[in-house]
């Protein structure tokens, strides 16, 4: 079976597990009272939260399916050890997402300056340090590795730090920039998704095939999540899901060597990064629902690329991440244009 195929297989595989789970996995969060409130709407209807588990079971069930075909059918072992130590970030990352979906279990509700309830997980400077350790896989099969490949200055040697350092700031920096453009409904499945196919399709066409491999299986388990969390959401993201999607991203530029692509293709992220640093990481990308539907910018400065959207003129929840959606698309079709 040509490498092609088992990818094309390996993705559908993805796509119908995290499919089939997932609404499955709605019932049980439900049972077990893992919920929150999706402020955003009028009734602000409690609904299943903490998506990490489901979307990892169809990136897992996918890209062991391909591992297995690479391995047992063809006998390759040529990226194995990539692989699974790209595998053993991202669970580890996912792991640490959802102990921050659940600790926030365990704190009292706060009611936020808009009256909302709020539920909160880790501290912020907890959160880097439990994704640190996440590095350490790709640290030690990148160990052998000093070259970097950065916008304008190309291809640059720097020795070991490549593995000691640019390697755990890319995967904490990463998964944790992520958490930070969300709170609405499909906004992280629906940026992630088209983040990392188009990941996937550099490293398809760069012969980066393992990259290519991971991040198209994650892909397509995040389609079918979007299914269930497009708006209205019947189950939220969590932070399980935006530490993931971020962890991946780091994970297929390292294994892929497309450090440079990641960068710009990245972009969103580090604009909302710099818009949070304004407030101090104090402010929310939530809006202010409005009697006609639309949402409102909840602050006079942006803060948010969603309050950037919301400002230009009102629209509804839906539309600010159709918006924001479309935005990170035309990115990914300049991105794999424009950069060789």
């Amino acid at each position: 079976m040509p490498v092609s195929i088992s990818m094309v297989l390996a993705v559908a595989i993805s796509f119908a597990a995290a499919l089939f789970i997932t609404p499955k996995f709605i019932r049980f969060l439900e049972a077990a009272g893992i919920t929150g409130r999706d402020i955003q709407k009028k009734d602000k209807p409690s609904i299943a939260e903490m998506g990490g588990p489901a979307v990892l079971t169809g990136f897992l069930a996918g890209i062991f399916f391909y591992i297995w075909v690479k391995v047992f059918l063809y006998g390759e072992v040529q990226n194995l050890v990539q692989l699974f130590a790209g595998i053993t970030t991202i669970l580890i990352i996912t792991i640490i997402g959802m102990f921050d979906d659940l600790s926030s279990l365990t704190r009292k509700e706060k009611v936020d300056r808009f009256g909302n309830l709020k539920r909160i997980g880790l501290k912020q400077w907890q959160k880097p340090l439990l994704t640190l350790p996440a590095a350490i896989p790709l640290m030690a099969i990148m160990a052998g590795d000093s070259s970097i490949t950065a916008p304008i200055i190309g291809q640059l040697n720097i020795g070991i730090f490549f593995p000691l350092l640019i390697v755990p700031i890319a995967i904490v920096g990463a998964s944790n920039a992520t958490n930070m453009l969300a709170g609405m409904n499909g906004l992280e499945s629906g940026l992630g998704f088209v983040l990392l196919s188009t990941l996937g399709l550099y490293g398809y066409f760069h012969n980066s095939i393992a990259a290519a491999m991971i991040a198209f299986t994650f892909a397509a388990a995040l389609l079918a999540f979007l299914f269930y969390n497009k708006y209205p959401a019947k189950i939220m993201p969590g932070d399980s899901v935006p530490y993931a999607i971020g962890a991946v991203t780091a994970v297929v530029a390292i294994i892929g060597g497309m450090e440079k692509f990641a960068l710009y293709v990245f972009a969103l992220w580090f604009i909302e990064f710099a818009l949070k640093a304004r407030s101090k990481f104090k402010a929310e990308s939530f809006g202010i629902l409005q009697p006609d539907g639309t949402l409102k910018a909840p602050y006079p400065k942006i803060y948010s690329l969603t309050h950037a959207v919301m400002k230009l003129r009102p629209l509804t929840e839906k539309q600010v991440v159709a918006a924001l959606v479309g935005l990170q698309i035309l990115i990914g079709i300049f991105t794999l244009l424009l950069i060789r």
